[in-house]
């Protein structure tokens, strides 16, 4: 960084843009801000400088240098308006989000923001970088700290009725209880987050967010048609912006045809004109799910499951989801190869059911334990004994019957006999 500094102009901004190397452009703007002068063009020009090379930061990513930035523009913030210096503030750390593998440095930036806020009294800055902290902090886990930072956040937002801070904050708090597989503190946050957004005019993709959300929780449910409504909202809303997340919400909305055993209305989303548009390995994975499901093939879910590890497996929702469709087709298999038999091999159902023979054998040892049906494993001769399904003995309803009318009657003569006493 050159310590002669340029003069705050049009001049010197058009001078960055023409130079040929990012590094040369980087050098003037920093000259630009090292300009004294704070007469309100020189401001106005400074913004525009800090915009440009916050720009090329990111392109280069340099996510360390944009820190550094944040820090050296603190003098100049005390110059402007608040309301720009948050707009200046969340735009340089969405643009260290952009960089890959910064969610530490996000953390420690978003914290040491708070505290300049604070110590500079800045209340709206500092509530919406909380947010954001809050917000990186659940993607790292950290959810206990998350959710002691969101509790007094929410309760200082509600005081102030900051509407739209609040449906952000209530989103994220549902989110935040669904990762610790709190769902009634999930929904309850969520409703929250559905009556602060009912008084106020809620941008798309926000909308959108909430709509994804529900579907999430209503899934979780197992009421997978409310929840292919909304995740069906949620992709128009997003599909309409070109949100990244409009593939995610296809996604959601196959898995619950999926769920709901209408597998083979899949194909037909995924060819329509919407569907077309995301073609990709995201549906790709769906697809396959969707032909093993239809086909009752276990082998082709499996095969499906390897294949598009990253799409369904590394996917938490989906991968909730088809686990318990995968050990429900299991079971189906199961009970139906083994129902002709007395005394079966376990090598020969796996044989049958195309899988590993220790698979096979923890899921019926799985499913006695479960009274799935009646029957023992014995290891040593490796066979499934099944026994027939053991018939109810009628005596012992029958004797409380009959010890529940012996009441009746001995209350029904202890009443006469009061009455002939009296």
């Amino acid at each position: 960084m050159s310590s002669s500094y340029l003069p705050a102009t049009t001049d010197s901004i058009a001078q960055a843009l023409e130079a040929k190397a990012p590094s040369e452009a980087i050098s003037i703007l920093y000259r630009i801000l090292e300009n004294p002068s704070s007469s309100s063009e020189a401001l106005r020009i400074k913004e525009q400088a800090i915009t440009n090379l916050t720009d090329l930061l990111r392109q280069e990513n340099r996510a360390e240098d944009l820190r550094n930035l944040l820090t050296q523009l603190r003098p100049f913030f005390n110059l402007i308006p608040k309301a720009k210096t948050a707009k200046i503030v969340r735009s340089i750390i969405d643009a260290v989000a952009k960089v890959p593998d910064t969610s530490d440095l996000q953390i420690s930036l978003c914290k040491e923001m708070v505290q300049w806020t604070r110590a500079e009294k800045r209340t709206f800055l500092r509530q919406r970088v909380e947010a954001r902290l809050a917000s990186l902090l659940m993607e790292s886990k950290e959810y206990s700290e998350a959710l002691s930072l969101l509790s007094g956040l929410i309760k200082e937002v509600r005081r102030l009725d900051d509407k739209l801070l609040l449906v952000d904050i209530d989103l994220l708090e549902s989110k935040l209880h669904f990762s610790l597989r709190n769902l009634p503190k999930a929904k309850a946050s969520l409703t929250a987050a559905r009556t602060a957004a009912n008084s106020i005019y809620v941008p798309p993709a926000q909308q959108g967010t909430i709509d994804l959300q529900s579907g999430i929780l209503h899934a979780e449910e197992k009421d997978y048609k409310t929840a292919y409504s909304y995740f069906f909202e949620a992709f128009e809303a997003f599909n309409a912006l070109e949100d990244p997340r409009a593939v995610f919400s296809l996604k959601y909305m196959l898995l619950c045809k999926i769920m709901v055993s209408q597998a083979d209305d899949v194909a037909g989303i995924i060819s329509s004109k919407a569907g077309l548009q995301y073609v990709g390995p995201e549906l790709d994975a769906m697809k396959a799910v969707a032909d093993a499901h239809s086909k009752r093939s276990l082998k082709l879910f499996e095969t499906a499951l390897r294949d598009f590890k990253a799409q369904l497996e590394e996917d938490p929702i989906v991968h909730r989801h088809l686990s318990s469709l995968y050990d429900t087709l299991l079971e189906q298999n199961l009970c139906r190869l083994i129902e002709p038999f007395s005394r079966v091999e376990i090598a020969h159902i796996a044989e049958l059911i195309e899988l590993p023979i220790d698979h096979v054998e923890k899921k019926l040892s799985q499913m006695i334990l479960d009274k799935k049906f009646a029957g023992t494993l014995d290891q040593g001769a490796g066979c499934l004994i099944i026994f027939d399904d053991p018939k109810t003995d009628a005596i012992y309803p029958a004797t409380l019957e009959t010890i529940s009318n012996i009441g009746k009657v001995v209350d029904s003569l202890y009443v006469r006999s009061a009455k002939i006493m009296a």
